[in-house]
């Protein structure tokens, strides 16, 4: 079953406490998560406990503008709480050593010339929309993504 997603980069690590009622939060936010006052049939999951990914099932009911509006207010909250940065772009996430890394775009180039990263370094493409795309194409070698032109 193909549901649709976002994916959000958490900025900085999370405290063990921060990261319990951040989980929490998230599953409250997807349980009462609705479209036109009807539920979604929604969940989340953390990657590594910095990459948060909102799936819905589309099949049951579509995700409106509303509802896309509700989870940007969430995300917004969130970022609030916690001091952290979800909406930032910028952020790359790539595994380094089998381990996830995240860096601000701007610091490619120079991990790139330091020798800390390669073209074959896997890069988490997190502007995917669909569950589907997560097996298929959510982690790519640097040089087939638009970063290998910086």
């Amino acid at each position: 079953m193909n549901h649709r997603i976002w994916i959000y980069t958490l900025s900085k690590e999370l405290t063990n406490e921060q990261l319990a009622d951040f989980k929490i939060k998230c599953l409250e936010f997807v349980n009462s998560w609705t479209a036109h006052d009807v539920k979604l049939d929604a969940s989340y999951e953390l990657v590594n406990n910095r990459l948060l990914i909102f799936k819905v099932n589309e099949e049951s009911y579509n995700a409106s503008g509303c509802s896309i509006d509700k989870q940007v207010r969430f995300i917004k909250e969130q970022e609030q709480v916690l001091h952290i940065e979800l909406l930032n772009r910028m952020l790359v996430a790539y595994e380094q050593n089998s381990e996830l890394q995240i860096t601000h775009q701007s610091k490619i180039k120079e991990l790139v010339l330091s020798g800390d990263i390669t073209k074959d370094t896997l890069i988490y493409d997190n502007t995917i929309t669909s569950s589907d795309s997560l097996l298929l194409a959510w982690k790519v070698p640097l040089y087939k993504t638009w970063l290998s032109n910086i």
